[in-house]
């Protein structure tokens, strides 16, 4: 394991692009943080939004980690153009003739995968307990702890993601097509969930077939968090509405994406198996 991915680190390593694209997603990522300078003061009126509650424990995790996925979009266009130089600079065909296993080649990558996601949450996890800790009005070890369920999908989601990035990445070869082929399929699954609901008038069992959908599967696992908050709730029960919806992350979501995953792993395998090279 460990000598695969120090191939991929040492690709990474030297590739430019990469590199900033890295950087600028952990930059994203650190400008959550910002959200607790924003203030409002307007004459009489004084609107400090990290005193709103927004990054008290546990609610900081769901927020934070739905916030945080919003970023993805630039990892994984290192996947993808990882995976795109294989093919343009031919160092996959001497990786293999050097020994490498095609089965070793498509682990390497998912290693990668699995360590971008790993780093990715280990650094939300550091800006939300910091933030907490600063503005939280609870900081109890119970409450603190609560939640971090958010975290762990999170992190599957990345992984799930990132995967089906690297499965377009070995199907087109070209990471410009790979990010168009995967808007493409989410503006298929959108289409295809509409027909569902209205074509189809399937309004109150259409979300058992779109829960199976890649993209639509691995949303599901962090729901929206703003209905949640406190405010949100006085205002709409103040308008006669109630919100009933179920923020947790479920099980079954966990395991779709899990099973997507494999999937998409698998598939990339099995593409670069038959390839000529």
């Amino acid at each position: 394991m460990w000598r695969l991915l120090k191939i991929e680190l040492h690709k990474i390593r030297y590739n430019r692009a990469s590199k900033v694209l890295i950087f600028i997603y952990f930059g994203l990522l650190t400008s959550i943080a910002l959200i607790a300078a924003i203030k409002f003061d307007i004459g009489p009126i004084k609107f400090h939004l990290a005193e709103q509650g927004i990054f008290n424990f546990p609610y900081i995790w769901h927020l934070n980690t739905y916030l945080a996925a919003g970023f993805k979009l630039f990892l994984l266009l290192v996947i993808v153009s990882m995976m795109a130089n294989e093919y343009s600079n031919r160092t996959l065909k001497q990786n293999l003739i050097d020994g490498l296993s095609k089965k070793e080649f498509v682990l390497s990558k998912f290693y990668t995968v699995i360590l971008f996601a790993l780093i990715s949450t280990i650094f939300v996890a550091f800006i939300s307990l910091s933030l907490g800790l600063i503005y939280s009005d609870f900081t109890e070890f119970a409450i603190i702890t609560s939640d971090l369920i958010y975290l762990f999908a999170y992190f599957i989601k990345l992984i799930g993601f990132f995967s089906f990035g690297l499965f377009l990445g070995v199907l087109v070869k070209r990471s410009a097509f790979a990010v168009g082929a995967l808007l493409v399929w989410s503006i298929v699954e959108g289409i295809t969930m509409g027909l569902l609901k209205w074509k189809f008038n399937m309004k109150d069992s259409y979300e058992s077939i779109a829960q199976f959908f890649p993209l639509n599967a691995m949303m599901n696992l962090i729901k929206e968090p703003f209905t949640r908050f406190n405010a949100v709730k006085s205002a709409a029960q103040q308008l006669g509405e109630e919100i009933t919806k179920d923020f947790s992350v479920a099980p079954k979501d966990l395991l779709i994406v899990i099973m997507w995953t494999a999937i998409f792993i698998y598939w990339s395998y099995y593409l670069i198996k038959k390839r000529d090279l």
